[in-house]
């Protein structure tokens, strides 16, 4: 065999491992799943991927186009999915109730804000202080589901499915059944976008959001007791680790993620419809959870997948309405890529595919040794 066969053999050699490497990568499954969503948008139609800039109603400069559809919308879905994911690592189940939670978290900003007078012509009280107030709320439907999954043992999507039944009541409760609607241009900021910043403020929440995650999974031992809790709740308490404060706190901590969500939702309209509000996005952040390669059984995690998983939902969502699927259909598609996606992402789909790697080049070297 010459020289430059035997580089090239090598060169074949060194792609094939760097190629298995990178299948085995727990972001591959959602990056790829991204990547398959742009090509498939750039063959069918370029202007997809068109972003201009123009001025909304108020004449204020705002960028346009499905991208920032996007980037903006998947933002609520990748706040809540920080905290699926940190309630599925430490629990090994998930909370169906968040939609519902999204629903009360915006109707206490608005009942702070609005007072007894539905359509007040200024707010009662500052933007903040509502905000601070529908954080502590979220806080407590959260510590009230991690009491019910830490303490009294019940499994996360039985104990979440007493606020998923009536959380959106409770919702319409605290504002009297009534339609609260903001009329302040500035309530509009958070959920649209502040004059004289052309991209939408969800997006900057959310990359808020992110940071401040990866500062708390970094310095802290978070992670670590989440994972190892998830992993085995015995041994952990072992290891003097409290299985059942890990589990309240990260469903504390998805409260939070639930409160900043909801105050963007409502934010967006000035308003509520509570019966809509949010509706099915318990699914796609489950969904996000398992699209970054999560084990919904629990134990490890990475956040970034989730992350990504949350973007490529929307991502799927926007291409689907763009290319006028029937509204009450488009779960459907979801449900089908989805599913394709998170069996491809299984471990035992991954090891036989492996193993049948491993299989086919074997062959090729046999093939090579017989040609020699």
């Amino acid at each position: 065999m010459s020289t430059s066969q035997k580089d090239l053999k090598l060169k074949k050699r060194s792609f094939s491992a760097f190629l298995g490497n990178m299948v085995r990568q727990q972001l591959f499954i959602p990056v790829a799943a991204l990547l398959i969503l742009v090509l498939f948008n750039l063959i069918m139609d370029p202007s997809f991927f068109k972003i201009e800039l123009g001025h909304n109603s108020a004449g204020d400069p705002v960028l346009s186009g499905y991208l920032i559809t996007i980037i903006d919308y998947a933002s609520e879905l990748a706040i809540l999915a920080i905290g699926m994911t940190l309630v599925t690592s430490a629990s090994g189940g998930q909370d169906i109730s968040v939609g519902a939670a999204m629903a009360i978290a915006g109707s206490v900003v608005l009942r702070v804000l609005c007072g007894n007078n539905p359509r007040p012509e200024h707010m009662q009280t500052s933007i903040i202080v509502a905000f601070l107030i529908a954080v502590l709320v979220s806080m407590c439907f959260g510590a009230f589901n991690g009491m019910l999954v830490a303490f009294f043992k019940i499994q996360p999507m039985v104990a979440t499915l007493i606020l998923y039944t009536a959380g959106r009541s409770i919702a319409a409760w605290i504002n009297k059944n009534k339609l609260p609607v903001i009329s302040d241009p500035s309530f509009g900021y958070f959920g649209n976008s502040i004059p004289g910043i052309p991209l939408p403020t969800p997006i900057f929440i959310a990359v808020i959001c992110m940071i401040i995650i990866a500062v708390v999974l970094k310095f802290t031992n978070l992670r670590l007791y989440s994972q190892s809790v998830g992993i085995n709740s015995s041994s952990s308490r072992l290891n003097g680790i409290n299985p059942q404060m890990v589990k309240f706190l990260t469903f504390v901590i998805l409260g939070v993620c639930v409160a900043v969500a909801g105050f963007i939702k409502v934010s967006r309209l000035s308003t509520i419809n509570y019966s809509v509000i949010a509706k099915d996005i318990e699914m796609d952040a489950i969904l996000a959870v398992a699209l970054g390669g999560n084990s919904l059984g629990g134990g490890k995690f990475n956040m970034k997948a989730s992350i990504i998983g949350a973007y490529v939902i929307q991502f799927l969502t926007t291409t689907l309405t763009k290319f006028k699927v029937n509204s009450t259909a488009i779960p459907a598609y979801k449900a089908v890529v989805v599913i394709i996606l998170v069996v491809l992402s299984a471990p035992i789909v991954r090891e036989k595919m492996g193993t049948l790697r491993k299989k086919l080049a074997r062959s090729k070297g046999n093939v090579g040794k017989e040609v020699a």
